[in-house]
């Protein structure tokens, strides 16, 4: 998906799972966390019909078990350009 999706929907992404719209200089290897140097993670988390969910201070992003490719795609643009600040699902 991050492959298709343009730079704009690309630093959405990134700033939807880390707060930031800019990696560091040293790239995703640098990626600090609310407890210092944390990766970036995806965790399959939730039910179908939810929306993907972001951690930013751990730099997780939780995708629930979607049946398909599309459904993922269609779940996940929806929550990186709809949303926004903090408590949304």
């Amino acid at each position: 998906l991050v492959k298709e999706i343009d730079n704009e929907k690309r630093m959405r992404l990134l700033q939807f799972v880390t707060g930031t719209c800019r990696l560091p200089v040293g790239g995703f290897a640098d990626l600090m966390g609310s407890n210092g140097p944390q990766k970036f993670c995806i965790e399959k988390v939730g039910k179908e019909n939810w929306l993907p969910r972001s951690h930013t201070c751990f730099n997780r992003l939780d995708l629930p078990p979607y049946k398909n490719y599309e459904q993922l795609k269609e779940k996940l643009l929806f929550a990186i350009e709809e949303t926004e600040g903090f408590g949304q699902e």
